[in-house]
């Protein structure tokens, strides 16, 4: 990068003239709330499963993904119309895609509600839309029928990104900051929604992986508008998105395998993927340094807002960059009350980490103005932004 790109790590918190903000953040789940110490007898039960095994081997991980509560659009009355979805072996893409689609439309729609109230601004000057989603398989797509729901003007333009998993909020929050800043006073709205229900299944012992998604996985819905050059007056810049990077780890396609079958989507993660991301995490985040200009061990002087994939994930990004243990307090908050939920969980998170800069301040503590937001997900895919906390 030229030195055009080098930045002062004391920059003024006004937001650079240019450069995409994040502007207001939302979020929306669906009713059901689930509270960890009571998944496995509620899972085993309504899957109609008494191997004893297999129910320790779920307690087990119920206890290491350090979830303690999670929303998820699965209920009582969807397995009484659909009682074929907790049977082994019985295609049920259709029924899974009938209750998916409109269940993340839906909460697509509140989220983006929730977001736009918050932004202050009427729902009419949104210019462009970007919808993720791993949840959903239609078309026209879930863009679409969004765009709907908000009665945003036909002339919005639209752009899709399916099946990104983990990484889809940080590669959604990319493509927003691309458009944002190519195309002066745009407002885009980004939106995430995610269900689990795509990938319900009764728990095999033939399928490890599955009751890591039952231990982990949530679902919810997160938005964001991202705008350059901020509305004096109207408009509250919450973070500046300086610097995009995007990366894939050759022959690593199968470490985070994926496919859509007659059953719903069935997943199956490589043991290994924790320590895959822990070899190249550094080498990663150093693209992001000498921008700031900082040496390239000075992590700790930046906030970090990261995708928590796992327990697992975070402790080994703490370990190889040798981060201060509340440096990754959002992404733990995050996954606590809400699980893994896919795209959405970097909306959680980046509302966390605004709490979590207020304590600090008010502590004394010093302050991270600039850091970065991460995201792994299939490929292996790296996604990172280079950002600047406009609220500390």
């Amino acid at each position: 990068m030229g030195s055009e790109d080098t930045v002062q790590a004391d920059s003024t918190k006004k937001a650079n003239t240019g450069k995409a903000t994040i502007l207001a953040l939302g979020k929306a789940f669906p009713h059901q709330l689930v509270m960890q110490d009571y998944l496995v007898d509620g899972y085993f039960r309504d899957t109609n499963c008494d191997d004893p095994e297999l129910k320790r081997k779920l307690a087990r991980l119920c206890k290491t993904t350090t979830v303690k509560t999670r929303y998820v659009v699965m209920s009582e009355e969807i397995l009484k119309k659909y009682p074929e979805l907790a049977i082994e072996g019985v295609p049920t893409v259709k029924q899974r895609l009938d209750i998916c689609n409109n269940a993340v439309t839906q909460m697509a729609i509140e989220a983006s509600q929730d977001c736009i109230k918050k932004w202050g601004r009427p729902v009419s000057d949104i210019t462009h839309l970007v919808y993720v989603s791993s949840s959903e398989a239609r078309l026209p797509g879930g863009d679409l029928y969004l765009a709907r729901g908000l009665e945003l003007k036909p002339e919005t333009q639209r752009v899709l990104l399916y099946f990104a998993g983990c990484s889809g909020g940080v590669a959604g929050l990319r493509v927003a900051k691309d458009i944002a800043e190519n195309n002066p006073g745009s407002r885009v709205l980004l939106a995430t929604s995610e269900t689990t229900i795509i990938g319900y299944k009764p728990p095999s012992a033939d399928r490890p992986y599955d009751l890591v998604g039952v231990a982990l996985f949530g679902d919810g819905a997160g938005a964001m508008v991202i705008g350059s050059d901020p509305v004096s007056g109207n408009e509250k810049p919450l973070f500046e998105l300086h610097t995009a990077i995007q990366e894939f780890l050759p022959s690593t396609e199968k470490t985070i395998d994926g496919r859509l079958t007659e059953e719903g989507i069935s997943f199956k993660l490589a043991r290994e993927l924790p320590q895959i991301i822990e070899d190249h995490v550094e080498g990663f985040c150093e693209k992001f340094m000498g921008i700031l200009g900082f040496n390239h061990k000075e992590y700790n002087k930046m906030f970090w807002a990261v995708h928590p994939g796992g327990p697992a994930i975070l402790n080994r990004i703490e370990k190889r960059l040798d981060l201060l243990p509340e440096k990754l307090n959002a992404s733990r908050r995050a996954l606590m009350d809400y699980g893994n939920a896919s795209s959405n969980t970097i909306v959680y998170v980046l509302e966390y980490m605004m709490e979590e800069s207020s304590k600090i301040n008010k502590e004394d503590h010093g302050e991270s103005e600039w850091g970065l937001i991460l995201a792994f997900g299939p490929g292996i895919t790296f996604e990172g932004i280079l950002a600047r906390n406009l609220t500390v």
